[in-house]
């Protein structure tokens, strides 16, 4: 959890700010504020990053990417290609806007691939939600020639990538809109908040009005404002962006510390039998937040969890298994599970979610171990690492029988 290493006088700076205004709520109360808008802030670091046009601070990386989908256009009754391998936020989104998730295949980017949007396709394909998964970037070249071929809408959720950037261009900007996630284990934490991005102005208002029950912000009296559209609640407090704009200040160092890291424990490694890591679409573009270990099976993946596990190894997750980011253990979303009717019960679900054939998926999610880096790490601490994990993946490479 890079960004929460890091607190310190900077955050308590920005809090206080806020606390002695008074002013919790983002918008209006210009008089009492004494010029001090946090969420305001928060935005504009982001853009610094990033360099995007537009950017709205919302509560959460789930509201971001609700709020990405919509002003795309997605809604009742169309289909969107997302990956299998992403945080449940991101199939719970389309399904609530009354979207249908098809499920497609992924790569050892760890994101969808090509040739997996491609045979997802179907004639009622409008749009593919995009997951940047574990700190890195998808094959966007191969990607976008997919997209521009079938003229599809392109939402990308680079809740777990921001500050990720493929041949220059960040993650998230590549299609229509794209969110990130600031929650608590992120490169930059707000404790709880999210980032709308878009480079289109028409689409920041349309989310921007989503996000405030769709109030358009015009004037200084928030009671005669206008309401082009319907919208909901997806507000940011001002205490949570004061935290998210000090993160974010921090973000550069983070990533490059982070790469260091990386890069050390990846050398140390790669000399051990059986280790690989998963690929990026641009390695110059990592934000370096996690080490991504593939094993040669799914049985010697699951061999190294039993030997970290006996050998006192933590901080590191096997997805595989894991009840939030993987299909295999959403019984929920494969049976439809939901406390009231949604769109999907109405209009019936694309493929039979209970016996999807993803073998890449299974193959890529069945050897992958994920270790968080920390930018607090020292090469000592980091050598000792690398050495448990290399001991750990020789025992585990070793014939059972032997």
């Amino acid at each position: 959890m890079p960004g929460t290493e890091l607190f310190g006088a900077e955050e308590r700076k920005e809090i206080e700010d806020v606390l002695s205004t008074g002013i919790l709520f983002r918008y209006n109360h210009d008089a009492q504020r004494n010029n001090i808008w946090k969420a305001k802030d928060f935005e504009e670091e982001a853009k610094k990053i990033t360099g995007a046009k537009y950017a709205l601070a919302v509560s959460n990386g789930s509201a971001a990417i609700m709020a990405a989908l919509t002003a795309s256009g997605i809604g009742t009754g169309d289909e969107v290609i997302c990956p299998p391998f992403t945080y449940i936020a991101t199939i719970e989104a389309i399904l609530f806007l009354g979207g249908l998730p098809v499920f497609a295949e992924i790569d050892e980017t760890l994101c969808l691939s090509a040739s997996g949007i491609e045979k997802a396709i179907t004639p009622n394909t409008k749009a593919v939600c995009l997951v940047h998964m574990c700190g890195g970037n998808a094959d966007m070249d191969s990607i976008m020639d997919v997209i521009k071929k079938h003229n599809l809408i392109l939402v990308e959720d680079a809740g777990q990538a921001f500050a990720s950037s493929y041949k220059g261009t960040y993650t998230g900007l590549f299609g229509k809109a794209g969110a990130y996630s600031f929650d608590f284990f992120k490169i930059a934490t707000a404790g709880e908040g999210g980032i709308f991005v878009t480079n289109d102005e028409t689409t920041y208002k349309l989310a921007d009005s989503f996000c405030d029950h769709g109030h358009d912000h015009v004037g200084d009296k928030r009671g005669m404002e206008n309401h082009p559209i319907i919208g909901f609640n997806f507000r940011i407090s001002e205490l949570h962006a004061a935290v998210g704009a000090a993160q974010t200040r921090k973000v550069a160092q983070i990533r490059d510390t982070n790469r260091s890291h990386k890069k050390f424990i990846q050398k140390k490694l790669a000399a051990t039998e059986g280790i690989s890591f998963a690929k990026l679409g641009d390695e110059s573009g990592d934000s370096a937040t996690f080490l991504n270990i593939l094993l040669p099976s799914t049985e010697i993946a699951q061999r190294v969890v039993d030997e970290f596990n006996k050998a006192g190894i933590a901080g590191f997750d096997y997805w595989f298994k894991n009840m939030y980011h993987f299909i295999n253990q959403w019984d929920h979303i494969k049976n439809l599970k939901t406390a009231s009717k949604l769109a999907i019960h109405v209009l019936d679900a694309p493929q039979d979610y209970k016996n999807l054939h993803l073998p890449k998926t299974q193959e890529v999610i069945g050897k992958l171990i994920s270790f968080g880096v920390k930018c607090a790490w020292t090469e000592e601490y980091m050598s000792a690492m690398a050495d448990k994990i290399s001991e750990c993946v020789k025992k585990a490479m070793k014939p059972v029988n032997a």
